[in-house]
């Protein structure tokens, strides 16, 4: 595998190239879409930083792709370390979703990535500070994809021993037509945890419950259903 960045006229592509084949679905499921050279990542050439964005991306693009098909291991701990490490004090507001979450609570749980969501105002805020470790450029939505198919006005991704995505600015779409782990009933109902003395605001249980229950996840499910009836 290797990586290009390709510039035509007002876009300019990161590109996976010479990727194994075994590894296109995974690409595909990192929202890469496939181009003449490989799989693609296509941001307006005028975007601030790309040049140190590209760089970062030649350096973890391997290390993201193969964490994402699970071919190595993802120190999540060590990652989410990093991140809190690097973020505290910034006055960026955020709650942790996904299995990141539940991995913070302490389920047995391994986590591929993090996924946070953050405030509109801070969606930029936190790229400028994760500036060395962008991969992607904080952008609009609909300067990448178009903005129905999303429920937020943000989007961020860097790599920080493991995947970091963000969304910003989500809203009521992200709650139909089922209530979500990352909406705004989420956001209204965010409970506290310590985490190696870092308070991290996460989803509460039962709605990631019900998340995982509708994607399918039953063995996470599980685990979610032993610690809310452990609280019984």
């Amino acid at each position: 595998m290797k990586t290009l960045c390709r510039t035509n006229g007002t876009h300019t592509s990161f590109i996976l190239a010479d990727l194994d084949p075994a590894y296109h679905q995974t690409a595909l499921d990192l929202v890469y879409e496939q181009v003449e050279e490989g799989f693609a990542r296509i941001y307006p050439a005028d975007t601030p930083h790309l040049d140190i964005i590209y760089d970062n991306f030649a350096r973890f693009a391997e290390e993201m792709m193969l964490q994402t098909a699970r071919d190595h291991p993802v120190p999540w701990e060590h990652a989410l370390l990093s991140l809190l490490q690097r973020i505290d004090g910034q006055g960026i507001h955020w709650f942790l979703g996904g299995s990141a979450a539940l991995a913070a609570r302490g389920l047995d749980i391994q986590p591929r990535d993090f996924d946070m969501i953050v405030a509109e105002a801070d969606a930029q805020r936190l790229g400028d500070v994760l500036l060395d470790e962008l991969i992607e450029p904080v952008l609009p939505v609909e300067k990448i994809l178009p903005a129905e198919e999303w429920f937020c006005n943000w989007w961020g991704r860097a790599f920080l021993g493991a995947r970091v995505e963000w969304v910003g600015g989500v809203d009521e779409r992200a709650d139909t037509p089922d209530i979500s782990d990352f909406g705004p009933t989420a956001a209204d109902r965010l409970e506290t945890i310590t985490w190696r003395g870092y308070s991290l605001h996460v989803p509460p249980l039962d709605l990631q419950l019900a998340v995982s229950e509708r994607r399918g996840l039953t063995e996470r499910a599980a685990k979610i259903r032993r610690v809310l009836d452990g609280r019984l």
